[in-house]
């Protein structure tokens, strides 16, 4: 049974992952900070395992992988997923407290969790963290600049552990998510409803969680770096 980690796995894409992943054999380490939200995720599965756990705060995401290796002999994949999408605005209109929360959880807790497996990973000889960026991590969406800002920092991330990890068998990727309907996405539903504008195109959650698990369960051979998977009908590229 192979053992995967994901962060924030109490709602939106971290859950239908880690739902998938479960319906799919795998033992899984559910880390978010809402106790009651992983346990709705873990009921009925005796091989989940609720970590409640602040992502910035790197002791707790310490303790919670020693715990799920504890248990399960091992850390497979990382899916290092847990990220916030602060008040959006033009730069003079963020609250400069924003900014710093966006940084703390989509850039400093991503670094915490894939500092605790991969320290694994290596003491194991080997593993697989996919990262979720998300299209902002390429291309910005009005008023974003804290999330976009933060995105296109977890890209580099992501080739600086792709890159360290080369020669310790430790895999790393990115996915990145385009308007899948997870709570995000239905507020800024809201907000473009309240304002009178369209809505955009969005997908079902569970495609975007079938691509991840593709790319965690491909061979150690094997890597997909970087992976987009979009609503068919977004205006991401050409002129929209």
């Amino acid at each position: 049974m192979k053992v995967m980690l994901v962060t924030g796995a109490s709602s939106g894409i971290g859950r239908a992952v880690a739902e998938l992943a479960l319906a799919e054999g795998w033992a899984v380490g559910l880390l978010a900070r809402r106790k009651p939200e992983l346990e709705e995720v873990a009921a009925g599965h005796e091989a989940a395992m609720v970590l409640p756990a602040d992502v910035t705060d790197r002791a707790a995401v310490e303790g919670a992988v020693a715990a799920l290796v504890d248990r399960f002999g091992r850390l497979d994949v990382l899916f290092n997923n847990a990220g916030i999408f602060t008040p959006q605005g033009a730069i003079d209109e963020i609250d400069p407290a924003d900014w710093t929360r966006s940084v703390s959880v989509n850039l400093t807790g991503m670094f915490n969790a894939a500092r605790a497996a991969f320290a694994q990973m290596r003491a194991q000889g080997g593993g697989r963290i996919v990262m979720n960026g998300s299209i902002s991590a390429q291309t910005p969406r009005e008023g974003s600049v804290c999330y976009t800002a933060t995105k296109h920092g977890v890209t580099g991330m992501t080739k600086a552990l792709a890159l360290d990890g080369r020669e310790l068998g430790i895999c790393v990727g990115q996915i990145d998510i385009g308007n899948a309907r997870t709570p995000l996405v239905e507020a800024l539903e809201d907000r473009l409803r309240a304002e009178g504008k369209p809505l955009p195109a969005s997908m079902d959650v569970a495609d975007a969680a079938r691509s991840v698990l593709y790319m965690a369960s491909l061979p150690p051979e094997a890597n997909v770096l970087f992976h987009t998977v979009m609503a068919t009908k977004m205006p991401f590229v050409g002129r929209g």
